[in-house]
């Protein structure tokens, strides 16, 4: 079974969306450990980003999610880390496929250019999804070499 403990963060572009997804997933079940940022005010994603990633990388977590301006900072950012496989996604069907065929444990939202309604069906299909395993398991073992 999988541990309801979600890492979540962001900068100050992300920040609301951020909130919007901390009281729409705590109503789901899940326990939120907010690594920041607390307010809209300018702050520096990779900040945000290392704090999220590295709960996934010591297992403290197994998803988390993470906001920022494009989603591109935050993403690069956490994929620095061990075992960490961030994926970028703006449709609800890229956050599936990157569970389905990546086994991504961070899902990046791009928070300037999804709607709070888009941000949310996104972080929802990344935590409803599995990772299918099979043939993916094999090129997901290749990512680490």
């Amino acid at each position: 079974m999988m541990n309801k403990t979600l890492a979540i963060g962001s900068d100050h572009a992300g920040y609301d969306v951020k909130e919007m997804l901390k009281s729409a997933l705590s109503g789901q079940g899940w326990t939120l450990d907010d690594k920041g940022t607390s307010s809209t005010e300018s702050t520096d994603y990779p900040d945000y980003a290392h704090a999220v990633a590295h709960a996934v990388e010591t297992g403290a977590v197994d998803r988390a999610v993470l906001v920022c301006g494009s989603g591109n900072g935050v993403c690069i950012t956490a994929n620095k880390h061990s075992g960490v496989r961030a994926a970028l996604a703006w449709t609800p069907e890229v956050a599936r496929l990157a569970r389905q065929h990546n086994d991504a444990n961070i899902v990046c939202i791009p928070a300037r250019f999804v709607s709070e309604a888009d941000a949310r069906a996104i972080a929802e299909a990344f935590l409803q999804t599995d990772f299918e395993g099979g043939r993916h398991g094999r090129r997901v073992e290749k990512i680490e070499q």
